[in-house]
């Protein structure tokens, strides 16, 4: 038995903000973030949206893509940096919001790779028969912890969430899954406080932020990430060559090319999103998924590679069957 994508979704608040409208606040210009990043512009939650609220319109898109209902979904999970609450967890609240109730509902935390950590607990669930319509969702606020007086990080992060359905099938859907971490990394990206950590209950700071050290996350992104594409290549005796579509993490158009020649893939077959969106964490892998499905490159029987690293570092891949 394996698992399926039925149905995919996405979801980007409506405020943006470009290139030139940083330039207006910071010392940078359109073209030396283009040149450096590929990101042109990146969507901002409003004052009255959350996490939550953008996880349920990706979810109901991608319910409906699927010919469901929501209180069809049996099993939630859901990848997130940025939950609403410390607890209900965001699986929750998401749950409450689509009627499936009784079902398992989780968030799970590792960063950028979250939406892979998540899709492979969901992928189990469906292999085992402990779910037969399985929710996946990655969703972030990242501008909420980004320091805006922070060149290095105010030009990348963005705001969005996507989500898949899977659904139980006979033919290969997801084909493997493959996540890692090393914690030893934890210094190059990470953000600078949390619940546990610091002041006394009641004095806990605004302020806590994304650090990362840019050079040093763009060179380990390019070794573990090419690194994951021998492994789960070699894992499926494939050769390079049988891949369709690289739909990877959309964080830095210059670790997006490289990744592509590691699979010695054209840039046409790669979906590119940065540039619309900036990096949005855990939601990225979908959104980029829901695009290329949406605008008809995607196409049933097409065999696609998903990849993401984040903090910590965590990185992971699927390879599957559209």
């Amino acid at each position: 038995m394996y698992s399926r994508i039925v149905g995919t979704g996405s979801y980007l608040p409506a405020k943006v903000v470009t290139n030139f409208d940083l330039a207006q606040r910071m010392d940078t210009s359109d073209v030396w973030i283009r040149e450096r990043t590929g990101i042109e512009r990146r969507h901002i939650i409003g004052d009255s949206e959350s996490n939550v609220d953008m996880a349920e319109h990706a979810a109901r898109a991608a319910v409906a893509a699927a010919g469901l209902e929501p209180g069809d979904i049996d099993l939630i999970s859901y990848g997130t940096t940025t939950p609403d609450l410390v607890f209900p967890n965001c699986g929750c609240l998401l749950q409450a919001r689509l009627g499936c109730r009784g079902a398992p509902a989780f968030s799970l935390e590792a960063a950028c790779s979250g939406f892979m950590y998540a899709l492979a607990m969901a992928d189990k669930f469906v292999r085992s028969g402990d779910s037969k319509r399985a929710l996946v969702v990655g969703s972030e606020v990242l501008s909420r912890i980004t320091d805006q007086s922070d060149r290095s990080t105010a030009i990348l992060f963005g705001d969005g969430a996507g989500a898949v359905v899977l659904t139980p099938s006979e033919q290969p859907g997801i084909i493997s899954t493959h996540l890692h971490a090393d914690g030893t990394y934890q210094n190059l990206l990470y953000c600078t406080g949390g619940p546990a950590r610091g002041p006394a209950p009641g004095n806990m700071p605004a302020g806590n932020y994304v650090r990362m050290a840019g050079s040093e996350v763009f060179k380990l992104a390019v070794t573990l990430l090419g690194r994951i594409v021998d492994e789960t290549l070699a894992l499926n005796h494939l050769d390079r060559s049988a891949i369709d579509w690289l739909v990877p993490h959309q964080a830095n158009l210059r670790i997006i090319q490289a990744v592509a020649r590691k699979l010695g893939l054209p840039m046409e077959r790669v979906i590119v999103t940065v540039q619309e969106h900036g990096n949005t964490s855990t939601a990225s892998v979908p959104l980029a998924l829901d695009v290329g499905v949406r605008d008809g490159r995607i196409k049933r029987g097409d065999l696609l590679l998903l990849e993401a690293l984040g903090g910590g570092v965590t990185w992971g891949s699927a390879l599957l069957r559209y």
